[in-house]
């Protein structure tokens, strides 16, 4: 197979992915005229009890990333700001209250919820951001506080949270004035977890060499996971793009030609530069296989039993990455460093994310120290691009990647 083709040669299933989105939204958005009901939903908070009593779960965050990859991210921060919101602010949080007001972004903004759910096992920006989302829509809000597990989860953590899901339940019982079906809760369950296990089986297929694809495509692929946890739709869809991955390897299509390096990403994806970032990388033969983002949607698995839920959901929507320790976080690293061969480790200190952010030095440091390779700052923002600098992160990854080529030659 010759350079020119591979490089041709696109993801087919990436069509049926914005399809199955395009639908996704629309139901949402027509979900007053259908008699459903509607929920916003942090993208860490439990939403297997919201599809197991069909109501649709919309997720703000994942609203943000659209604006950002649509580059609308920009003046719907300002206008934030001109309404009174400080600039250090998370730009998610901006351009979804700056969206509600002027009916602005890809899609006019989002559905009108019925309520709110958040959870801040991702940040703490989330409280005050539902909170103004709630009083301005004039809904129910519910929070689900999930204390964090520095160094593990233990006994008084889990009633705590435990009881607080059967609070949450008891909360969408009253909004919606219905029961929530046992069983129906159960099968949602065993969907959600079975997504979760193919998601990281797709994420896997980035061991082999040359990868079949990059964190660029994983940023993309992600929505299902996020979305239609729970739902035979993620299920099947990630099934097809297991086969699809599959085939590519024994095709020998990679992701890019002629890859010769393999980099491990941490924190969001800067969304308004994904294109650029992609191109810029590819230029050195590098391909980025991983990433800890969206691996966060499958890191849990293991504390999930799928014939008790209920009880297992508590721990493991507590103990997400985000929600642990730094030194649990760089073991997390260090482990993907050794699975998928990775050569560099490139951080991208996200101005909009404390939470994914303050460790970084530390992470850093012990990666440096216990993996032995070179590790890359970059300075952005996820979703507003007055933060990025686009001649100083060009220069910072050509230096970083030339050290990288250098220690090759070494070796």
């Amino acid at each position: 197979m010759s350079e020119k083709s591979n490089e041709t040669i696109k993801i087919k299933a990436a069509k049926k992915m914005r399809d199955l989105m395009t639908t996704y939204y629309l139901e949402a958005l027509s979900a007053a005229q259908n008699n459903k009901q509607v929920a916003w939903i942090t993208s860490g908070g439990p939403v297997e009890p919201l599809v197991a009593m069909d109501i649709i779960p919309v997720y703000p965050e994942n609203h943000g990333a659209m604006i950002g990859s649509a580059k609308m991210g920009e003046d719907l921060c300002a206008k934030a700001e001109d309404m009174g919101y400080s600039s250090d602010l998370c730009s998610y949080a901006r351009a979804d209250i700056a969206c509600s007001v002027v009916k602005g972004g890809p899609i006019g903004g989002l559905p009108k919820p019925d309520m709110l759910i958040c959870c801040n096992n991702i940040c703490g920006t989330v409280l005050k951001w539902y909170e103004v989302q709630a009083r301005f829509y004039n809904v129910p809000l519910f929070i689900l506080d999930t204390p964090i597990c520095h160094t593990g989860y233990s006994p008084e953590i889990a009633r705590y949270v435990r009881t607080q899901i059967d609070e949450y339940i008891a909360f969408l019982e009253t909004v919606t004035q219905r029961k929530l079906d046992h069983d129906r809760m159960n099968e949602v369950g065993k969907l959600s977890l079975e997504g979760q296990r193919l998601w990281q089986k797709v994420l896997n297929t980035t061991a082999h060499k040359p990868s079949p694809m990059s964190a660029f495509d994983a940023f993309f692929f992600l929505a299902l996971i996020v979305t239609l946890r729970g739902t035979r739709i993620a299920v099947d869809f990630y099934k097809e793009l297991i086969e699809e991955m599959e085939q590519r390897i024994k095709d020998g299509i990679s992701s890019i030609p002629s890859e010769k390096y393999r980099l491990l990403w941490d924190n969001l994806p800067i969304w308004h530069r994904l294109k650029w970032l992609s191109k810029k990388f590819s230029d050195h033969h590098a391909c980025l296989v991983a990433d800890t983002y969206t691996s966060a949607w499958c890191g849990t698995i293991k504390y999930i039993d799928e014939n008790n839920f209920l009880d297992s959901m508590a721990e493991a929507y507590t103990r997400i990455y985000l929600n642990i320790g730094v030194d649990q976080m760089a073991d997390g690293v260090l482990d993907m460093i050794r699975f998928y061969g990775a050569d560099g480790f490139v951080m991208h200190s996200n101005r909009s994310c404390k939470p994914y952010s303050f460790g970084q030095m530390d992470i850093m440091k012990i990666v440096r120290e216990k993996a032995g390779i070179p590790v890359l700052m970059i300075e952005a923002d996820m979703t507003d691009p007055r933060s990025f600098s686009q001649s100083q992160v060009e220069t910072r990854i050509d230096a970083f990647m030339e050290i990288i080529k250098q220690k090759e030659k070494r070796i």
